[in-house]
């Protein structure tokens, strides 16, 4: 019944079918529930690049790129329905924005032979692709974040964190959980003690692990929100006056929806990012020309430039390069799925490349192999200025400690390659 209704649900999407030789790139989007002020922002985002790159450019390779968009909540079971829904419309690759949906999309999408795009979310040891031959998640991924985090409080404390106490707030999900590991072998290697603190979803009601913090009085914070969660979070901080500086979030806890709420109390406040912030990119002008003063904006551009608007059109962006690469390959633009994956593996985006896109600097090059479907995993820190409404760029891009990281990556994948009975190719 229930795929009965995600049918129905598509039939206004569906009803503008796409042509047959349209490029097919389904938008497994959330504009409602508790989750819904952050994903409406990254679907606008993604949504834009490809109207951009249909009205300026024709599409690409002259073929227009539809996104069909299904709601899916930030809901596990509505995900997979809209995958079940879309997946015969022609999709070349999906990019669903939530990492329960991920996990269960993973083997249904390596049955069916379309690539699934993760940039910064989902299953982190993905990034082997010796083992998940249709999964990508470059540029970073979880656990290369909290490399860099903990990179860069090194860093702030003259290379040791010995003796030090650190915090993690994280969401009580799949999501949550990701960066756990990872810690706990940073924190043998560098001596620092971890305290974890989940919070159930959706994450209003923080005050125990609040309390706990007052009394346990960590050096600082690592966050691992999503949605309300994080608003609550910097709120409680701030009602502790927990300092600001020593509080750090993931990339989907860094975003103006987390920050405004807070006021002034937000002040300083800092988070992870594996992109650019703001609209300093000459790449806007082509969006403003051909996109928001035509009124072809996605919910007629309100989220503009913001963070997670930033992160949409940056997998849309990366997406369209594959296409690119797998026309390029294949000899024709009416590429398949298949012909897709063969794109993202030989995707190599350089500094140049983002430049002639209009975002130099914007992000790490990504170059992607058989068995790195990760690229560098390089991220960076912003931090908020309250009194200007705005993000800034405070480091530059650094890189992972793969020194701890591959390992966990090859035992965990090869874990996975055992169970669901892979066997690891290149």
């Amino acid at each position: 019944m229930k795929l009965k209704l995600a049918t129905i649900a598509l039939g206004a999407m569906m009803a503008a079918a796409p042509a047959m030789a349209d490029l097919v790139v389904p938008n497994l989007s959330y504009r409602t529930g508790p989750y819904g002020a952050n994903g409406t922002q990254y679907a606008d985002g993604f949504n834009d690049y490809f109207t951009l790159l249909n009205e300026r450019d024709g599409g690409i390779g002259g073929e227009k790129v539809q996104t069909p968009e299904c709601e899916t909540a930030y809901n596990t079971e509505k995900g997979v329905e809209c995958y079940e829904a879309t997946k015969g419309s022609g999709a070349l690759v999906y990019n669903p924005l939530s990492t329960g949906i991920t996990y269960q999309l993973i083997p249904k999408v390596s049955a069916d032979k379309i690539p699934l795009y993760t940039p910064g979310y989902g299953r982190t040891s993905a990034k082997n692709g010796k083992v998940f031959e249709w999964v990508f998640n470059a540029p970073a991924n979880y656990w290369d974040g909290a490399s860099v985090a903990v990179k860069y409080l090194l860093d702030q404390n003259g290379g040791s964190l010995e003796g030090k106490k650190i915090a993690l707030v994280y969401h009580n999900s799949a999501y949550g959980k990701e960066p756990i590991r990872t810690l706990q072998e940073l924190s043998k290697k560098h001596g620092f003690s971890l305290t974890e603190l989940p919070v159930d979803p959706p994450g209003q009601e923080q005050k125990s692990q609040w309390l706990q913090i007052r009394r346990e009085k960590p050096d600082y914070i690592l966050m691992w929100g999503w949605g309300v969660m994080n608003q609550t979070a910097i709120q409680e901080a701030a009602n502790i006056r927990f300092p600001m500086e020593n509080f750090i979030g993931t990339y989907w806890s860094g975003s103006e929806v987390d920050v405004k709420p807070v006021g002034a109390g937000a002040n300083g406040y800092k988070a992870l990012t594996f992109h650019g912030v703001g609209m300093d990119y000459p790449i806007y002008e082509d969006m403003t020309k051909y996109v928001i003063e035509p009124g072809k904006a996605s919910q007629g551009g309100q989220f503009v430039g913001s963070v997670l608007y930033s992160r949409g059109m940056y997998a849309a962006v990366v997406i369209a390069e594959a296409i690119r690469k797998a026309q390029e390959l294949a000899g024709t633009p009416q590429i398949n799925a298949a012909q897709l994956r063969d794109g993202f593996e030989a995707l190599d985006i350089t500094p140049e490349r983002l430049a002639e896109l209009g975002l130099p600097d914007f992000g790490p090059e990504i170059k992607m192999t058989c068995d790195n479907h990760g690229g560098s995993g390089m991220a960076r820190l912003q931090q908020w200025d309250a009194s200007t409404g705005k993000w800034t760029l405070i480091t530059e891009f650094t890189e992972p400690d793969q020194e701890v990281l591959d390992p966990l990556i090859v035992e965990d994948s090869e874990a996975y390659a055992k169970e669901a009975g892979i066997s690891p190719r290149c």
